[in-house]
């Protein structure tokens, strides 16, 4: 990035023409103590900002007619004579209204709040232009609580069109609806951010004129992700998010840091790998230590496929940390798999000569105290470790590089913890859920990705299967033969408990119906049992001890089991495609035949067969991925809030997919043009960025503080 030294960047201020948008909810008319808590909920914040933000979500045109022409339902506007008052007397009858037209009569009921304010507002004989919802009873037309009921003079502040809000609970959309052009009434012309010649390009409008339209739709096409309007205001959220993103990344990079160079203990461990390494882990490997090299504070994820070799890309560079006198740090979100880890790869850097130790919430006395002076000593060169490694108690002597795997199962607070045990800590975080390239950027546009899109060879391909549940008694069947031949399985459920809102089967239930056909061969594993427990059960299927591990998505990660060679996921079409390929994934890591199956209620709809149709078709996790977006869209994607996927308010990731790389080049290029924010169009984006006021590690823009 050119241009001056990014790290001196300023973060922009918010801007004074900002103001009235920063003001609280509170300060709007009609928002007052007791109304002000609904308001927020569904403006989600408590700023007039997040009102004005607040799109709709439906319209409603009010048709013009007379009473003969009405429809039975929908809205309709008329222009009526007062004819008579009919009090309702009492039992529940409605206070009405008698009304006529040139061409008929109708009724105006009121069930609640009629009477003498009725007759004085609307007296006999008085013209009104009146709008709601008509109903026909027999050959009477009648409107149940007019939404408007006004003097013929002003028949056109009736709107044709109407914009419908998200309500809530003491809150109609009607009432929200007049909050937000309160809120949006005040808010200002800003000077242009977007790039004259793009914005021209695209035919935009101004952003000004874009928020009015976004609450002002004609038509069902002004609601649609690619309106013009809403294409406008996307593309600024994005732009604002990738400077923001842009900005710390650069920040970020001028951070020095001790160099961690390739090293021959590296070199001699890769050597006694019982595989070489695939070109993808080759490629991933050098990136990490170009960055490591280059004397800047490394900030990288490592996007791998289930099963791509992640961990041995962590492995070389523990190795080439501890070569170089410092200490390594590679933590993960269960103590499972900090388990499996610390015994798959310490005794490979054993035999290099690198001590190392594995450190949880489980350990006690006088053996806990003994790890903590290894590791504060520098004795100990490699912790592996849950939350455990950021403990306060837990002091390194020199730690360099932070691994963490799993990195969306840790809040970014938790892993800056573990960087904190050092000075300019470099973080290298692996995961094993591929993002599709769009969510990509919106996810980990500050930092630099690196992904390993090849598997290594050998691996035997899992072969899928739909099966409807009606099909359960045979399949457990083919699962008790399976079982007594040596096979071991996962049975994956979605809930751990019955559930009275949810027809779904329960890990519980299941385990005792399964137990009772293949005898005490069956385990159970699910994310309230005690930690001891879950361990207890995932030893006893590991060694064999039990034929079938039912279990929820406890076991998505972080389950080695070589010789279990069958997956059934209950209720598959409730799962995201990125979460059932990582469950298939806990099978054919051995050298038998696998086999997954996929379990759904009949009838599956045909978006349904589409989805789980994929997985049959590839076993790319990336394809997975994008195939997965395209078909349902992000917010259906399972596992990417869990992720940090930020909470756009206009952005629709799957809609404006195209929008992603173009903001993220455009703010490159602006802070390596002008990394001050000193020219024009520098100090208007400075605004939008305070606009929306993103924040490092925030999922979405925040109010200041």
């Amino acid at each position: 990035m050119g241009g001056a030294d990014s790290a001196s960047m300023p973060t922009p201020m918010r801007p004074p023409v900002l103001y009235p948008l920063f003001a609280p909810l509170s300060s709007l008319k009609g928002v007052g103590p007791k109304v002000a808590p609904l308001v927020e909920r569904v403006a989600g914040g408590t700023l007039v900002r997040d009102l004005a933000f607040t799109a709709p979500t439906g319209l409603n045109e009010r048709r013009r007619t007379t009473i003969a022409e009405a429809t039975d339902g929908g809205l309709q506007t008329f222009v009526v004579q007062v004819e008579a008052h009919l009090p309702g007397g009492g039992g529940g009858r409605p206070y009405r209204i008698r009304c006529f037209d040139d061409t008929g009569w109708m009724f105006l009921a009121w069930f609640k709040g009629g009477g003498l304010h009725l007759a004085r507002a609307h007296p006999v004989g008085d013209v009104r232009a009146v709008s709601g919802e008509a109903k026909r009873f027999g050959v009477e037309l009648q409107i149940a609580h007019p939404d408007y009921m006004l003097g013929v003079d002003r028949a056109d502040d009736i709107p044709r069109f109407e914009a419908v809000y998200p309500a809530t609970a003491g809150l109609g959309s009607r009432q929200i609806g007049r909050l937000v052009r309160t809120a949006v009434e005040p808010v200002p012309e800003l000077e242009e951010w977007q790039d004259a010649a793009w914005l021209a390009r695209q035919a935009w409008p101004g952003w000004r004129a874009a928020l009015g339209t976004l609450h002002t739709p004609v038509a069902d096409a002004d609601l649609m992700p690619n309106a013009p309007a809403r294409m406008r205001l996307a593309y600024d959220e994005l732009f604002a998010h990738q400077l923001a993103m842009a900005r710390r990344k650069a920040v970020r990079r001028a951070e020095p840091a001790r160099t961690i160079p390739r090293s021959a203990v590296a070199d001699a461990v890769e050597a006694a790998l019982p595989f070489s390494l695939t070109g993808a882990q080759t490629r991933t490997l050098a990136e990490a230590r170009a960055d490591l090299a280059r004397g800047q504070t490394m900030t990288r994820l490592v996007q791998g496929d289930v099963g791509s070799g992640k961990t041995a890309v962590a492995l070389l560079l523990l190795a080439d940390a501890a070569a170089a006198g410092q200490q390594g740090a590679f933590m993960a979100p269960t103590e499972i798999l900090a388990r499996q880890h610390a015994e798959g790869l310490a005794p490979k850097l054993l035999a290099a000569g690198i001590t190392s130790v594995l450190l949880t919430g489980r350990d006690k006395g006088s053996q806990r105290i003994q790890k903590l002076n290894g590791l504060a000593s520098g004795e100990t060169q490699i912790a592996f470790g849950t939350h455990a490694l950021f403990q306060d108690e837990v002091r390194f002597a020199d730690l360099g590089l932070a691994i963490v795997d799993e990195q969306h199962r840790f809040g970014v607070s938790e892993r800056r913890r573990l960087q904190a045990k050092g000075t300019a800590v470099h973080l290298l975080a692996l995961s094993a859920t591929p993002i599709p390239r769009t969510l990509e950027l919106a996810l980990y546009g500050d930092i630099d990705v690196s992904r390993i899109d090849e598997k290594p060879p050998g691996r035997t391909p899992v072969v899928t299967t739909l099966s409807p549940s009606d099909r359960l008694p045979e399949l457990v069947a083919r699962l008790k033969a399976a079982a007594a031949g040596g096979a071991q399985a996962f049975w994956i459920c979605p809930l751990v408990e019955e559930s009275e809102s949810l027809n779904v089967a329960a890990a519980e239930g299941r385990a005792e119906d399964l137990a009772r056909v293949l005898g005490g061969s069956v385990g159970l594993v699910h994310g309230r049992m005690p930690p001891a427990q879950k361990d207890a059960a995932m030893a006893e299927f590991a060694e064999g001890r039990t034929s079938v591990l039912v279990a929820t998505t406890v076991v998505e990660v972080g389950v080695d089991v070589p010789n279990a060679s069958i997956m059934v996921i209950e209720h598959a079409d409730r799962f995201g495609l990125a979460q059932l390929h990582q469950l298939r994934g806990r099978v054919g890591r051995g050298a038998q035949r696998s086999a997954c199956v996929l379990l759904y209620d009949p009838p599956l709809s045909e978006s349904g067969k589409a989805r789980l149709g994929v997985l049959r078709e590839t076993d790319d996790g990336f394809l997975i991925a994008e195939r997965d977006l395209q078909l349902r869209g992000s917010g259906d994607l399972m596992g990417l809030k869990q992720s940090g996927l930020p909470d756009y308010r206009f952005v629709d990731p799957s809609a404006h997919a195209a929008l992603f790389p173009v903001a993220a080049d455009d703010a490159r290029l602006l802070l390596g043009l002008d990394p001050g924010f000193t020219s024009e169009r520098g100090q208007a984006a400075a605004t939008l960025e305070a606009l929306f006021d993103w924040r490092p590690g925030e999922r979405g823009w925040r109010e200041a503080g």
